[in-house]
């Protein structure tokens, strides 16, 4: 049994609960143990699942959160690099999956986030089931 950590940027708790919902429901169908650790924004997310995997603990890694596009250039900022340092950290052979959904609306949103309609947060996290299962097999080799 694998221990994975969701860490969510809790800035639009509606939304988040959706994805998060999906989340858990694709570990614990996969017979895992999970966690969820918040945070501010989604550019702390990288940040705080570089300090957890220090800590360790933790087997994979499930990236949560909603960016909607607003007035002005933050949304390409936080979108852009949070999306950049994630991808930094899997490129270093941590497993996670990026459930951080970028949208221009609210209803773009809850299509994405909902389990019954996109399931992005449970696609998140089989994608980091998918790479720890790629991690232990190339480990064994």
């Amino acid at each position: 049994m694998a221990r994975i950590l969701i860490v969510e940027a809790r800035f639009y708790s509606h939304l988040n609960d959706m994805l998060i919902a999906g989340a858990k429901a694709a570990v614990e169908a996969a017979g895992h143990e999970v966690e969820v650790l918040t945070v501010p924004g989604a550019l702390e997310i990288p940040g705080a699942i570089a300090l957890a995997v220090e800590g360790g603990g933790y087997d994979a890694f499930v990236a949560i959160g909603v960016v909607i596009r607003g007035e002005t250039y933050h949304f390409e900022i936080v979108a852009g690099e949070s999306a950049r340092a994630i991808m930094a950290l899997t490129m270093d052979g941590i497993p996670i999956g990026n459930g951080i959904i970028t949208t221009e609306d609210e209803a773009q949103a809850i299509a994405r986030a909902d389990p019954a309609q996109k399931d992005k947060g449970g696609e998140a996290a089989t994608a980091a089931l998918a790479l720890l299962e790629l991690a232990d097999r190339f480990a064994r080799h």
